[in-house]
């Protein structure tokens, strides 16, 4: 080894020693060698699948990350972990298993990490909870890591212009709503994911990658990089080589992820206007390194930072064309100039933040996708953390592109998004209303079901920013409209959500950030001394485990607190 260092920080006590003749004729199996026991071993997370185009293509990356540790003197072994498709398990009963999907791939590479005592870690990634999944393992396991974004999706092409997913989503409320034939349906069911990548715009997936990136948990550039590119493999070869050179140095990732880490991740998502789901993610991930995050933190870096990217769903562009143009670490660096960035923090190529956008190129300037600063798209951040008496914890509201700031209005009550969807395509929901869907928080979806079916249907039928939607579950990072998710308490709790009633007032204020109710003390009091806890509606399996042991949403929605 260089510098004779023995970096077998725990594989030492497989690959030493009489006592472990057994363990070690157990990878002999696998192709290890004498010499494979003198190397540090390398665990290489692949989130390869074949039931979502995010995932389909990761088999070969982590290939690609496996020959990097080879080369550069690593024992990897690759192993995998599950996925599912927020996309294929989305407007019915299998979102309720998305969310819950995040807890058991960090479980699941927790668990072979410790048991097979690996000295490093490289993992791959794609859906939108593979993301922070990983990087939740990594900060528990704190070994030397590397995370490696699989990649956006390209655009799907229809009639000259760029098409999604969403546009399908969307596209199912213009049918219902007689604007679009089933012919026009089908060709967009067959346009909009063209191949391999996670969705296109600055939905959860891209938001996640750019954050991690902004964390410093990946390599430079890596989160803009489009999956089908050449550029990838070679990202995910320098990882394998990169989680070597961390051993090396000792860099560990409780080392890079830091609070003042955190807050660049923020900034980033907050200058992009990406996901709501940025909220329970980075607050989950920072909980698996015992860092303190909350709504409060989120709240003080979106009043410096303004929203800048004009990315669907609420602007024009995607991922891609972001890359074309100087992608994240372009974006980075100009935040970087401008002092919204803590340049000074580490990051896993063994330099700081300053230091790696040193060597990053600037956006280009005959571009429209990253406006200037001083003419923003929005002053202050997008993502906008709402209290009152209708959600004391907090809730969530994604404000890019909104005309309106707020909206007071009836509410319309469902206890869950079936009853909702009916509601809308029997036109029960009409401009000016609030719909409320509730009991779909994370213990009484349970699994805290995203609303991106709900939300399409009201842009699809020309309701969008003039019907409200709140609810204690989440939002894709395809949606946009008037919505506010993540209201905690949840109503499986008893949170203010369960005692609304049809026809009581809300109003919804992102200027004043308040959300709330208009009802009397005591008949507040009333509804709460009358209010009875529903049974859970799941009793076997996965689910029910989750339901149990998750938090609020404020929390993160973790299962380990």
């Amino acid at each position: 080894m260089t510098n004779n260092k023995d970096l077998r920080i725990r594989s030492k006590v497989i690959s030493e020693g009489v006592n472990r003749v057994p363990n070690r004729a157990m990878l002999r199996a696998v192709g290890f060698k004498d010499e494979d026991f003198l190397k540090p071993m390398i665990g290489v997370a692949s989130t390869w699948s074949e039931v979502t185009p995010c995932n389909m293509h990761i088999n070969e990356l982590a290939l690609y990350a496996k020959k990097g540790v080879q080369a550069h003197g690593g024992a990897p072994l690759i192993f995998n972990t599950i996925t599912v498709s927020d996309g294929i398990s989305m407007g019915h009963e299998g979102m309720l298993f998305s969310l819950p999907s995040r807890e058991a791939i960090a479980d699941s590479i927790e668990i072979v990490t410790g048991a097979e005592r690996f000295d490093g870690l490289v993992a791959v990634g794609g859906c939108d909870k593979n993301t922070p999944a990983c990087l939740m393992a990594i900060g528990r396991m704190n070994i030397p890591a590397v995370y490696v974004y699989g990649g956006t999706i390209q655009p799907g092409k229809l009639d000259g212009k760029d098409v999604d997913i969403v546009t399908a989503f969307e596209a199912v409320g213009k049918y219902h709503d007689g604007r679009m034939s089933e012919e026009e349906l089908h060709e967009v069911e067959c346009s909009v994911c063209p191949g391999a990548g996670a969705c296109g715009g600055m939905y959860t997936a891209n938001t996640m990658a750019s954050a991690a990136e902004a964390l410093g948990m990946s390599l430079p550039g890596s989160s803009s990089t489009p999956a089908i590119s050449a550029n990838k493999l070679v990202e995910c070869e320098r990882a394998g080589e990169q989680v070597i050179q961390l051993l090396k140095m000792g860099i560990y990732p409780r080392d890079i992820m830091t609070k003042r880490a955190f807050e660049n991740a923020i900034t980033v998502v907050m200058a992009l206007g990406g996901s709501t789901n940025a909220f329970l993610h980075l607050i989950a991930m920072a909980h698996s390194v015992d860092v303190e995050l909350t709504y409060d933190d989120f709240e003080r870096v979106r009043l410096r930072v303004p929203h800048l990217a004009d990315l669907k769903p609420s602007g024009k562009y995607v991922m891609q064309d972001l890359n074309d143009i100087g992608g994240v670490p372009g974006v980075m660096k100009l935040l970087l100039a401008q002092g919204l960035l803590h340049g000074d923090c580490l990051t896993v190529t063994g330099r700081t933040l300053a230091e790696n956008l040193a060597d990053a190129a600037s956006l280009q300037e005959d571009q429209a996708i990253i406006y200037p600063f001083d003419q923003p798209l929005k002053p202050t951040g997008p993502l906008v953390v709402l209290k009152g008496n209708l959600a004391p914890e907090g809730a969530i509201a994604k404000m890019s592109g909104m005309k309106k700031l707020r909206f007071t209005g009836p509410a319309r009550v469902y206890d869950s998004e079936a009853e909702a969807t009916e509601a809308i395509l029997r036109d029960d929901i009409q401009k000016g209303d609030v719909l409320v869907i509730r009991y779909c928080g994370p213990k009484g979806g349970p699994g805290m079901p995203e609303m991106l079916s709900v939300t399409a249907l009201i842009v699809g039928k020309g309701l969008g920013g003039e019907v409200a939607l709140i609810t204690d579950g989440r939002f894709s990072g395809g949606s946009h409209g008037f919505v506010v998710g993540h209201v905690a308490p949840e109503a499986q709790v008893g949170g203010p959500i369960a005692l609304l009633h049809h026809g009581d007032p809300v109003t919804i204020d992102s200027e004043t950030q308040e959300i709330s109710f208009e009802i009397t003390e005591a008949e507040f009091e009333r509804r709460q001394m009358a209010w009875v806890q529903p049974p859970l509606k799941v009793k076997r399996g996965a689910l029910v485990k989750y339901a149990r042991l998750v938090s609020s949403a404020a929390k993160g929605a973790v299962t380990d607190l």
